[in-house]
């Protein structure tokens, strides 16, 4: 059984976030499930603001969860804006590295361990949302960088999820985007991270909770 952690989940208010943030609770663990409000992530001194102010709740820090996210919409290639490319890098790429960056030196002296939830869209190209496969392809590769830079004290480690978040009438729509045949769910990117987060020779490895999506032969998906 893991050990009772304190946890930062970014993005702790949305979908994914708020999911992981019940599980690690669940779980007996100390959480703080922090939203837009209380910090912005796009920015390297909100992320420093935001990890120091969870630490001073929780008095330390053994996980970090980054699940914080923006600039998902659909729209042609033609038409992105600086704008939307800055929104999509924001909090997705900038925030998982300053973010990271701020809460190592209490990661470190707690051996503990980093999650990042990237997206089975960092690994396939979706000519509808280039921002968001993007940044998120970054994300992916932070996710091996830090487990580099950080190593041996710090694991890192990445979810990538696939359908689990599924608007209403979309269910069957998304379910043919996997071989499994069905929508996955917010706990089953939950399970995931309960795992990782207790995974002791685990790191600079990403986990598909995708229903097979990545296996399947196209690699454009439109909205």
């Amino acid at each position: 059984m893991t050990r009772p952690m304190r946890a930062l989940v970014t993005g702790g208010t949305g979908k994914l976030g708020s999911a992981i943030a019940a599980r690690l609770e669940a779980d007996g663990h100390a959480v703080v499930a922090a939203g837009r409000a209380q910090g912005d992530l796009s920015r390297a001194d909100g992320a420093r603001y935001l990890v120091r102010t969870a630490v001073e709740e929780l008095g330390g820090l053994d996980l970090l969860v980054h699940a914080a996210s923006e600039g998902f919409r659909p729209q042609p290639v033609d038409e992105v804006s600086e704008q939307d490319w800055d929104a999509a890098f924001g909090a997705t790429a900038k925030g998982a590295f300053f973010v990271a960056q701020a809460a190592a030196p209490h990661l470190r002296e707690a051996r503990g361990a980093i999650v990042m939830i990237e997206d089975v869209a960092a690994y396939q190209a979706w000519p509808s949302f280039a921002p968001h496969c993007a940044a998120k392809a970054a994300q992916a590769m932070l996710t091996r960088v830090l487990a580099r830079a950080l190593a041996p004290e710090v694991r890192v480690c990445g979810v990538a999820p696939g359908p689990v978040a599924v608007e209403p009438g979309q269910e069957e729509r998304r379910a043919r985007e996997t071989v499994l045949g069905r929508v996955g769910s917010p706990a089953d990117v939950a399970s995931a991270v309960a795992f990782l987060a207790g995974a002791d020779f685990v790191t600079g490895a990403s986990l598909a909770v995708d229903g097979g999506r990545l296996l399947q032969t196209g690699s454009a998906r439109d909205a």
